[in-house]
This record gives C-alpha cells, sequence and structure tokens, in this order.
C-alpha cells in the first residue's frame, strides 16, 4: 500500500523540447494553430454527417467516428504539450502520465482497426455493390465500431499498467513531450528485452494484422475497378477509395516506423518529431483529404453554410 501512494503521488518531466528552448516559442503557436484546425475540421465532418440525410449511409458512419476519434486522439497529449511549451513548468503527475498512455495506446490502436473497417466497406461497395446494403447493415456497422473500440482499448489496458510499473530507481525525466510507451521504457533501470519484445509482438498483431486486410481489401478493390470499362466509372470508384487510402498511408507511415522497431533504435528528436507529426498533423489533414476529394461532403457544407447564411440574413 505505501508503494501505491508513493507511486500515485510521483511526478514526472516531460522534457519534450526544452533542450531548445528558442523552438518551443514557436512550435506553441505552430501546435496551438493545427490543434484548433483539427478540432474545427473534424467537429465540422461530424456536425456534416450527422445533419445532412444524404450522408447517412455506412462509410460517413465510420467517417464519423474516425473524426471523434481523432478528437479524443490529439485531445489526449496536445493540450499538456501546449502546456508545457508555454512555460517553465513540464511536470506532469503520475495519474495524468498513466492516464496520458492509456489514452495514446489505446486510441491508437483503435485507429488501426477502424481504418481496416472502412476499407472493408469500400471492398463491399465496390465488389459486391447490390449486395452493400444487405451486407452493411446498421447493425453490422455498430458492432464493427464496437469491435474496434474493444480491441483497441484492451491492448491498452494490458501495456499500460506493465509499462507504468516498470521499476525507474528514480528517474523522472520522460525524453519525450507525452507519456509515450517507448520512451518511458527507455526510463526502466531493469532490462526490458522481454518488454520490448512482448510490445513488438503485439504491434505486429495491432498494426500488421488490420494492414493487411486493408491491403487485400485495396487488392480485390483494384482487380474490379480495372474490369469496368467505362472511365468514368473507373474515375469514381478510385475518388472513393482514394481519400481512405492517403489516410492509411499517413497514419501507417508513422506509427510503422514508431513502434514497429524493436529496440526503438530511432534517434529522440526524429521520434519526437514523427510523434508530433501522427498525434497532430495526421488528425488535421483526415478531414481536409475527405473533404477536398469527396463531392458529397464538400455539396453538404455548401448546403450546410448556405442555410445558415440565409437564415443570418432574415
Amino acid at each position: 500500500m505505501e508503494g501505491i501512494n508513493k507511486s500515485s503521488l510521483e511526478l514526472f518531466i516531460l522534457l519534450g523540447f526544452s533542450d531548445r528552448p528558442g523552438l518551443e516559442h514557436i512550435l506553441f503557436v505552430i501546435v496551438l494553430i493545427f490543434y484548433l484546425v483539427t478540432l474545427v475540421g473534424n467537429i465540422t465532418i461530424i456536425l456534416v454527417s450527422q445533419l445532412d440525410p444524404r450522408l447517412q449511409t455506412p462509410m460517413y458512419f465510420f467517417l464519423t467516428n474516425l473524426s471523434f476519434l481523432d478528437l479524443c486522439f490529439t485531445t489526449s497529449s496536445i493540450p499538456q504539450l501546449l502546456f508545457n511549451l508555454g512555460g517553465p513548468n513540464k511536470t506532469i503527475s503520475y495519474l495524468g502520465c498513466a492516464i496520458q498512455l492509456f489514452m495514446f495506446l489505446g486510441l491508437g490502436g483503435i485507429e488501426c482497426i477502424l481504418l481496416a473497417v472502412m476499407a472493408y466497406d469500400r471492398f463491399t461497395a465496390i465488389c459486391k455493390p447490390l449486395h452493400y446494403t444487405v451486407i452493411m447493415h446498421p447493425q453490422l456497422c455498430v458492432q464493427l465500431v464496437a469491435v474496434s473500440w474493444g480491441t483497441g482499448l484492451l491492448n491498452s489496458l494490458v501495456m499500460s499498467p506493465i509499462t507504468m510499473k516498470l521499476p525507474r530507481c528514480g528517474r523522472h525525466q520522460v525524453k519525450h513531450f507525452l507519456c509515450e510507451m517507448p520512451a518511458l521504457i527507455k526510463m526502466a533501470c531493469v532490462d526490458t528485452v522481454a518488454m520490448e519484445s512482448t510490445v513488438f509482438i503485439l504491434s505486429v498483431i495491432i498494426v500488421l494484422v488490420p494492414l493487411s486486410l486493408i491491403l487485400i481489401s485495396y487488392a480485390y478493390i483494384t482487380q474490379t475497378v480495372l474490369r469496368i470499362k467505362s472511365a468514368a466509372g473507373r474515375k469514381k470508384a478510385f475518388n472513393t477509395c482514394g481519400s481512405h487510402l492517403t489516410v492509411v498511408s499517413l497514419f501507417y507511415g508513422n506509427i510503422i516506423y514508431i513502434y514497429m522497431q524493436p529496440g526503438n533504435n530511432s534517434s529522440q528528436d526524429q521520434g519526437k518529431f514523427l510523434t508530433l507529426f501522427y498525434n497532430l498533423v495526421t488528425p488535421m489533414l483526415n478531414p481536409l483529404i475527405y473533404t477536398l476529394r469527396n463531392k458529397e461532403v464538400k455539396s453538404a457544407l455548401k448546403k450546410l453554410f448556405w442555410k445558415k447564411a440565409g437564415s443570418g440574413d432574415k
């Protein structure tokens, strides 16, 4: 009991970018702007998908969940980063660190699986269009999202306590801007080879299995699209999948580089900036990618804004 009480009072110091004080002020402004754009963009996607009857389809149901997930994901660490960048206080409580680690791991895992679910939705829409509404019924959509959330949170529920319980021998300095698993493992004062191997194996399951399913789905989609005789039909099919493929490339490119290296051999600075991109820039770009490449979303946005403008004139 004494050990638990002691650990609950423990403070961590998030070093972040404190070795570059001149960069902190610039980063504060950039991160704040990107975070606000992320909030506005994802909230807009959620509202438009809910308010426009034409977007009450499985594709936009999953897109709404992705936007909500991105809001939670970026909010799990960016406000703390802004607090640390804005002043000399770089501390975070033991409980705050544990919550941040749990959310970061859990929400990242959920997104891996949700992107695979969205790929299956696109596969069904293009490869089995006549059976699409029968296969992708509302109950199945809810079940797929529930599996995504359940699996991601279960993975985090296993990994977070193990990481937080590693002996640190009085070390409190986290060489990162958030309580991320690789940075916390490096703080341990015991041999972590077994832990790193476990992380690698779980990363293979939670990252590479969904990615493999995405690649298989798009292999079938490509075959189907190439059989379409109409150039306009092929273009429409590719446009439908283009946004999702762009998001998958951005998300998986970063997460594989960060988590799929045994021993995490990447440089600390490189890891911090890649995590910042993965945690902030990708969630910010997702709404822009889907908006700019999707005629239905652009049309719904115009309709929504025209309604607001019209009501404002009255």
